[in-house]
């Protein structure tokens, strides 16, 4: 009989069945394959990739970032600062990551003082990047504020904003800046490549949340911008822009400009136009006011050129001083053109057509000469031609060719119509009359100067100046821009202006001089443009303004007197009587 034995577990163990052992037998094959795969793996990692994944794992964590360079700061002649560089904190933020916290957008909103649904709107919109700037340019305690409410994406990069102390009186000459720290207008734009500095990188830690834990790496050192000092002085940039505003305002004009230059440098002293404008909050200006109209305006220069046509007759030896030349009747009829003057002048010597401004007794000067050399004058003391300053936008002027002349504008270019100059021009070529007819370019650095040209017989350049200081003495057009204990030379000019319609009842007033006479130092323009009062002639709104700005600036720069005017004080006493009486002529004409 065969023996039937039941299975127990003991003798189940001591004898598997033929399926359990293959199981096992997969398994442990199995086992020593993800054994093999894994020390495999570990190689790979430890040996061969290990520079790759340890990139990839720094990645997370290191950063190269752009260190901000500083922009060179802008100095007056005298080192007072007025363009600087302050730090400053604009925040931006990883959009993706922002926007997994969309519950907190409008608290970050709120702190920015914008409007959520604008923020959430922009965000959505750029979510496939990883940079977007939330606000620019915030105060590191206003950024600190914002970064304490620990949002997830959102940082802070350091930058720099431009500020100007100076505000609205340098704003023409300055310019400003872009948001980005790059000039945009005026020296801010001329100078840029000088003023703008090179950006330098570093590697820093930062942690889970974007903080920065610890700077790796200095890669490369940020190189500041070069300083820039100008010619300028603070101290006659702020009293001739205070007295400008005040004539500006006191002859209901629409604008007005001073330029200065110091004479035996050629550099620019003060530089000033109204309108102006704050460079420091520019929400809301109009572009008008952000020209600096002393080297983009141009216009008809009037009297003024007066000084120029009675050099080219002297250069000519065509007259003398002395020479009479008749006025009378105080009108001349030039083809269809009527040349007037305020009075009947009658017999005038030449220095007098000065003094009393004659329109007549310029044009027939002018009629002596031929037309090649009174365009040649006029060039050689820089009209129609830049200056040399390189400021941006400035405007060359127009002066025709004199190829192109008929009697009617070689009479009108003889007392300053027909062509077209900067208030910057006019002070340039005055400044060569006050440096013995040595023209140099004008320059906005100091110690930056061009070798001056003779362009006038240092003599004849002498003489002449002599002559125009009679327009500032008894019975000249300019009384008012006497300067108690300097003497002064310059001429007055009202230019009528322009306009499609032909020319209107609105006048330009000027006055262009130089002082002191026994050794000119300083050489300025005064412009009035549009008066509105009474008043219009230049003799009475800029001549006033001249005498207050040079006088000031001469005591400021130390210049000696050269002679106390004894006449002043009482010249000063009678200036009501004398306006009230120019005044009343009763036929308005251009001096």
């Amino acid at each position: 009989m065969t023996r039937i034995t039941t299975p127990t577990p003991q003798n189940r163990m001591r004898a598997p069945r033929p399926n359990v052992r293959k199981r096992l037998n997969l398994l442990a094959v199995a086992l020593g394959l993800f054994a093999a795969l894994l020390m495999a793996r570990a190689v790979q990692l430890q040996i061969v990739d290990t520079e790759f994944y340890q990139k990839a794992g720094e990645e997370r964590f290191v950063r190269d970032v752009v260190v901000p360079a500083y922009r060179g700061s802008i100095v007056d002649r005298n080192g007072e600062p007025l363009a600087i560089s302050t730090p400053v904190h604009s925040l931006w933020a990883n959009p993706k990551e922002l926007l997994a916290h969309q519950d907190r957008l409008d608290e970050l909103a709120a702190s920015l003082a914008i409007d959520g649904e604008d923020l959430r709107a922009k965000l959505i919109e750029r979510q496939g990047l990883k940079f977007v700037y939330l606000r620019r340019h915030l105060s590191p305690e206003d950024a600190a504020k914002v970064l304490a409410l620990d949002l997830p994406g959102v940082y802070a990069q350091e930058e720099f904003r431009r500020f100007y102390p100076a505000g609205e009186v340098f704003a023409h000459v300055l310019g400003f800046t872009n948001i980005d720290d790059h000039g945009q207008e005026g020296l801010e734009l001329a100078y840029d490549d000088w003023l703008t500095g090179h950006a330098g990188k570093k590697q820093i830690i930062r942690d889970r949340r974007g903080e920065r834990v610890q700077t790796v790496a200095e890669l490369s050192a940020a190189e500041p911008g070069k300083p820039l000092m100008l010619s300028l002085d603070r101290r006659i940039q702020y009293l001739a822009y205070r007295e400008l505003k005040a004539a500006v305002l006191e002859h209901s004009a629409s604008s007005g400009s001073v330029v200065l230059i110091d004479i035996p440098t050629g550099e620019i002293l003060a530089m000033v136009n109204q309108p102006s404008y704050n460079p420091n909050n520019r929400v809301g200006e109009r572009l008008p006011s952000m020209r600096n109209r002393a080297v983009t305006d141009v216009f008809e220069p009037g009297s003024t050129m007066k000084a120029f046509t009675v050099v080219a007759a002297l250069e000519l030896g065509k007259v003398e001083p002395g020479t009479v030349i008749d006025t009378s009747p105080g009108r001349l009829s030039v083809a269809n053109l009527l040349v007037r003057d305020v009075n009947n002048y009658g017999a005038l010597d030449v220095t007098h057509i000065l003094t009393k401004s004659s329109n007549v007794g310029a044009t027939l000067l002018a009629q002596m000469l031929p037309n090649e050399h009174l365009h040649d004058v006029f060039k050689r003391f820089g009209f129609g031609q830049l200056t040399g300053t390189g400021f941006p936008g400035e405007s060359q002027g127009f002066l025709p060719d004199w190829q192109g002349w008929g009697q009617v504008e070689k009479a009108t270019l003889a007392y300053g119509y027909g062509l077209n100059i900067t208030a910057l021009q006019l002070a340039q070529a005055y400044a060569a009359l006050g440096s013995h007819g040595r023209l140099r370019a004008p320059s906005f650095i100091k110690g930056f100067s061009t070798p001056d040209v003779g362009v006038l017989d240092p003599s004849l350049a002498n003489t002449l100046t002599q002559m125009l200081e009679t327009v500032t003495g008894p019975g000249g057009t300019a009384q008012a821009a006497r300067i108690q204990g300097y003497r002064v030379a310059g001429k007055t000019g009202t230019s009528r202006k322009a306009s499609a319609q032909g020319y209107q009842s609105r006048y330009i007033g000027i006055f262009a001089g130089y002082a002191p006479v026994s050794n000119p130092r300083i050489a300025a323009v005064v412009l009035i443009n549009d008066p509105m009062g009474i008043k219009y002639y230049g003799g009475l709104i800029a001549a006033p303004a001249f005498s207050r700005i040079v006088g000031g600036a001469l005591r400021l720069l130390g210049e000696m007197p050269d002679g106390v005017d004894a006449q002043a004080p009482l010249l000063m006493a009678q200036q009501p009587a004398i306006d009230a009486a120019a005044e009343a002529v009763a036929e308005p004409v251009l001096q």
